[in-house]
């Protein structure tokens, strides 16, 4: 009954107690009768250590299952096999004991692995909540492990290299990476080291690369060459007060609480101990040889214990893994002796993306984020540190758990540094922070001084003289580095990056100086007017000094890092920043001409955005009336900040943004599945934030700002001239010279758009993309001046790459803005006929009050012009369209035109040209520039036509209706016949002030027929432009007496044109006449002899107000 009763509570196969049963019974049934005999009877009546006997009368019948159970129910699954193995040895039975020994020793390894797995498959996050915890596998991304030293140069270049070129680096060093299970790979001699040690700085990853040896070594992926792995964390050794042996600290890793240590310590050379965080013991080390332990089961002081499994006086033949900070290196050199030493590097850029996609797990998310982050370039720098990754990955959790844009996050730069200045620091004790304020204010010190000196290596003497020597809280914030020099090697010290530095070298401007500054050596000054002086001469060097100065002064943030590190934090440098502002964008072309008012470098913006605060802004940007921004690339970071500023811009009123380029990241740049590339796209399209400049213009649609220019072009060639070039003028800007410099520019440069700036002026010339060339159409006359050439010079002509989506983004903003009165979206060939369309829905809104409309080299179409011809009749406003180089053809200005003729269409300036317009095209312009009489100025240069296409314009012409005043027909294939319908036309109208016939053949005979009008007192025109239209001598006589005749020609230019001495020789008669009123000549100098120069050169004696220019 009673064996029933033990058959019948036997436990399940698999349970611990089951294991140690099978372990058991597997024993008692190899025993021969005899001996089982013997084994119960030395069970009831033996010496077990202290465990009771069991009553022979519960033994006598037995058998070998029940006595496994009376076994287990009086010893307990624990220790039930120590006491089966001291019976067998008692009875003399040692080859029993011992397999069983090693069967329980096996069966532990099992356990043992699989409890592992239990513990470190599963990790939690520093904020998690109770029970909220994650895969380790899931999460853990591959860190850049190097074992190939550094030397001096190659670290510094490392520690200052920033974005793109530290990324390089990264990719570089990830290419020679290794893997943690390469740590204790053989080296190809064959030799295998037994200690290595992992260093890596604060936050890095070393802690989870630890966790992850555990784990897979459980998981039989890792060293399956140990037959068991421990791991001991450095900062729970500090909290062991008693004595401890080497066993002790094995079975405290172990679960259970019998491991089976004596066959664990027989195979030493089996066994790897995971030493991890040496840096934080606290312990000294300075023990002599002679104190250490030799045996694993003697006791002594816990740093007694390590020191001896440290410097193998136990164990001699086993393994360790040690991971430390480089700053307690020479604290580690005392106690071991490193055989393989590799270092942790962080996230290359491929394994930070892998990170982010992990940690969001949606792919929507993990893609918006990542295109933050990689835009600041800072920030992802810096998100090589693996706790850097989480600490920005984790704001960015929240903002999206709000339903709040990444752009209207506070979590700037600024406030992701002092959150791991924080994470770092709380891992001190109690009684280490409160030397905190004191170390934090000497570091600030050796920051400083090492950006004043572009210094980021520091020799040990350096450190020192600054008394950082609290060996505890210094590994936190400074690596060591271990160079040789000599027949020697030297310690020198450094910041992970050196934009910690420069984090730690603007706290030195603002921490309260409690006194013990006065003892360090001489350092910079805290004058932080200098600091600025500085950048504002070498604008690099100290750029992100400058905007961490900022973005310490938000008093969040100033609040946080008082919090934590118990230091006293001024802002009384908000007013000196603040001035400094006003006064940084005061230029040597902006002081010439007292024009202060213009925003010229994005860093400012950069620096308001990391300050945060609204009211601070405002009263900066206050000061200031536009931004003026040409050939930047702005990436998504960029396009952010910039959008921050424009937002809180209270007196706004011009926005331009010349050759900048949107830099928009593509999700098929990113690491991840289709599907959430896919998903992402679809998103951004559903809220309408597809388009490159969404921000931007969300920013100027919600700001109270009073726009009138917003100008986003590209592909434009600037000309600029100084004071002492001929386009220097004194004279009012409507002066006959003025205008005639006007015409010659147009002239040299087909379809240019001239405007003027404080101190110089642009010359915008649109340029196509051939065969992956940029090209510009033929520029003659590059030196415009014999006196004083043009100086050229090539902005940038990177694309601004704007879409469609751009055009409904901007939408809104006309809606919005009434204060908008030009917009420039010239060059931006992807708009297409899609974004008119929507652009259009802005326009035409009744709020809609812009003046200026720029869409040349859009890629329109005829299907863009139904459109624009509804926007013509609802806006009045609209003066000046220009939609050239677009391929509109006829079909298209047809459609315009029926706006043009809408009563309510005021357009003053309409320029066509290179729109492949032919006649059918120039009898709807016909009609409508009789219908609408506001049209002065039509440009129709680069069109093809013809002579019967000017025929259909000229009867527009003639309608007295007509009020055109510039006409611009250079290269549109006119002859003979063209000529002479335009003089006719000229005969009647009372209007024409300006005639461009350049680039045409033209011929002596066509230009003959014009003269006659030119000569007749009823025509008007003062600037007649004939380069390069087949003259020769032949026709200068007729150009003598229009020369002597008109009572309006001003302007004449005969360039490019073969005259000769003998055709200029018959001009001088007309120019000499005393009723010639021309002013501005221009002629080809080539074929004129050095006498007719001289000649020409004379007459100014005689008309001092004529100037003669040469090509």
């Amino acid at each position: 009954m009673g064996a029933c009763s033990s058959k019948s509570s036997t436990p399940k196969e698999g349970s611990p107690q089951g294991i140690a049963g099978e372990l058991l019974l597997h024993a008692l049934e190899e025993l021969p009768q005899q001996d089982f005999k013997r084994f119960r009877d030395t069970l009831a009546h033996g010496d077990h250590g202290g465990q009771r006997c069991i009553p022979w009368g519960r033994l006598e019948t037995a058998d070998r299952t029940d006595t496994k159970n009376l076994m287990l129910h009086f010893y307990g699954k624990d220790a039930v096999l120590d006491v089966a193995v001291a019976v067998l040895e008692q009875i003399h039975l040692c080859d029993a004991a011992a397999r069983l020994r090693e069967g329980r020793e096996k069966d532990y390894r099992k356990k043992y692995k699989k409890e592992i797995c239990n513990i470190y498959s599963r990790i939690k996050d520093r904020n998690a909540c109770v029970g909220d915890d994650i895969s380790l596998n899931a999460r853990y991304s591959e860190l850049v492990i190097v074992n190939k030293p550094r030397d001096e140069e190659q670290r510094e270049h490392e520690i200052m290299a920033m974005g793109r070129m530290h990324a390089e680096i990264m990719k570089k060093q990830a290419n020679s990476s290794v893997t943690i299970g390469d740590l204790f790979k053989p080296s190809p001699d064959g030799w295998t080291p037994r200690v290595v040690v992992l260093l890596g700085a604060a936050g890095i990853g070393k802690t989870m690369a630890a966790k992850k040896i555990m784990l897979d070594w459980a998981s039989d992926k890792v060293f399956v060459e140990f037959d068991y792995v421990f791991y001991i964390h450095c900062r729970d050794g500090n909290l062991l007060t008693s004595e401890a042996s080497v066993a002790d600290l094995i079975s405290r890793c172990c679960p259970g609480s019998s491991p089976p240590l004596t066959e664990m310590l027989k195979s030493p050379e089996k066994l790897l101990f995971v030493i991890d965080g040496f840096d934080e013991l606290r312990f000294s080390f300075d023990q002599p040889q002679s104190d250490l332990c030799s045996q694993p089961w003697e006791k002594r002081p816990v740093e007694i214990t390590l020191s001896s499994l440290f410097r193998k006086t136990v164990l001699h033949e086993c393994s360790l893994l040690v991971t430390t900070r480089p700053a307690a290196l020479q604290k580690l050199g005392k106690c071991l002796e490193c055989e393989r030493c590799m270092e942790i590097l962080g996230f290359s850029e491929a394994e930070r993306e892998e990170y982010f996609h992990k940690f969001f797990e949606n792919a929507e998310q993990a893609a918006a984020a990542l295109q933050f982050v990689r835009g600041n370039e800072t920030l992802f720098t810096m998100c090589l540190v693996p706790i850097v990754c989480w600490i920005t990955c984790t704001i960015m959790k929240q903002q999206f758990s709000r339903k709040s844009s990444l752009a209207q996050s506070t979590k700037t730069t600024t406030g992701i540094y002092i959150r791991y200045l924080s994470m770092l620091s709380s891992s001190l004790s109690s009684e280490l922070k409160q030397d905190m304020p004191v170390v934090l204010r000497r570091l600030c010190c050796l920051a400083a001084d090492g950006v004043w000196k572009q210094k980021v290596l520091f020799e040990e003497e350096e450190v020192q003289r600054y008394t950082l020597d609290q060996r505890e809280v210094l590994p936190l914030l400074l690596n060591e580095h271990i160079f040789q020099k000599d027949i020697d090697c030297v310690s020198t010290y450094s910041f992970i990056h050196l934009s910690f530095q420069e984090f730690f070298a603007a706290l030195f401007y603002l921490l309260e100086d409690e006194g013990e500054t006065q003892t360090l050596p001489a350092g910079p000054t805290r004058d932080v007017n200098k600091l600025l002086e500085n950048y504002g001469n070498s604008r690099n060097y100290f750029m992100l000094t400058v905007r961490f100065l900022f973005g310490l002064l938000n008093e969040e943030q100033r609040n946080a890092l008082e919090k934590e590190t118990g230091c006293k934090i001024s802002p009384k440098i908000t007013q000196e920043l603040l001035m400094w502002l006003q006064k940084s964008q005061k230029t040597a072309l902006a002081v010439l001409t007292q024009e202060t008012t213009l925003i010229r470098e994005l860093e400012v913006c950069h620096c308001l955005y990391e300050i945060q605060d609204e009211r601070f802004v405002t009263t900066a940007l206050d000061h200031f009336t536009g931004v003026y921004l040409r050939g930047v690339n702005l990436n998504r970071f960029d396009q952010i900040v910039l959008s921050f500023s424009i937002k809180n811009f209270p007196r706004l009123e011009s926005l331009n943004l010349g050759h900048c380029s949107f830099i928009w990241d593509n999700p098929e740049d990113y690491t991840g599945p289709q599907k959430a590339k896919q998903a992402y796209r679809e998103k951004q399209q559903e809220e309408g934030k597809d388009s490159p400049i969404h921000l931007l213009c969300q920013a100027l649609e919600k700001s109270g700002c009073k726009l009138k220019t917003l100008r986003v072009v590209e592909g434009r060639l600037l000309v600029l001239a100084g004071q002492n070039s001929l386009l220097h003028w004194e004279d009012n800007p409507t002066s006959p010279r003025r205008m005639a410099w006007w015409d010659r520019l147009f002239s040299c440069f087909p379809g240019a758009v001239f405007e003027e700036q404080p101190g110089f002026w642009i010359l915008s010339v649109v340029a196509t993309l051939e065969r992956g060339w940029l090209v510009f159409p033929w520029v003659r006359g590059a030196a415009l001046s014999p006196v004083a050439p043009l100086h050229l010079s090539l902005c940038r002509f990177d694309r601004c790459q704007l879409t469609g989506a751009c055009c409904g983004a901007l939408a809104p903003i006309l809606r919005a803005k009434i204060t908008l009165t030009e917009l420039d979206l010239g060059g931006n060939d992807k708009l297409g006929d899609g974004g008119v369309k929507l652009l259009c829905e802005g326009l035409s809104h009744a709020a809609c009050q812009v003046q200026t409309l720029r869409l040349g080299c859009c890629n329109l179409t005829a299907a863009s012009c139904k459109d624009l011809a509804a926007v013509l009749s609802a806006t009045p406003s609209l003066a000046h369209l220009d939609l050239s180089d677009n391929h509109l053809a006829d079909r298209g200005v047809q459609e315009l035109c029926r706006g043009l003729m809408q009563p309510k269409c005021r357009v003053e300036k309409l320029w066509l040209w290179r729109c492949r317009l032919k006649e059918k095209g120039c009898g709807a312009l016909a009609t409508a520039l009789c219908a609408n009489p506001s049209v002065t100025e039509l440009h129709l240069g680069d069109n093809e036509l013809g002579d019967r296409g000017v025929r259909r314009l000229c009867e527009s012409l003639r309608d007295g209706a007509c009020r055109v005043q510039t006409l611009r027909l250079w290269r549109c294939c006119l002859k003979e016949e063209g000529c002479r319908a335009l003089a006719a036309a000229l005969r009647t109208n009372q209007s024409l002030r300006e005639l461009h016939l350049g680039d045409n053949k033209l011929g002596d005979r066509g230009v003959r027929r014009l003269c006659e009008s030119l000569r007749d007192g009823a025509c008007r025109v003062q600037m007649l432009s004939l380069w390069q239209c087949q003259l020769t001598d032949a026709c200068c006589a007729d150009f003598a007496t229009v020369l002597s005749a008109s009572q309006s020609l001003v302007h004449l230019d005969l360039s490019e044109n073969n005259l000769g001495d003998s055709g200029v020789q018959l001009l001088c008669e007309g120019l000499r006449h005393p009723t010639c009123l021309l002013q501005r000549l221009w002629l080809n100098k080539s074929g004129l002899s050095e006498e007719m120069l001289q000649n020409l050169a004379a007459l100014k004696e005689i008309k001092p107000s004529l100037n003669i220019g040469y090509v």
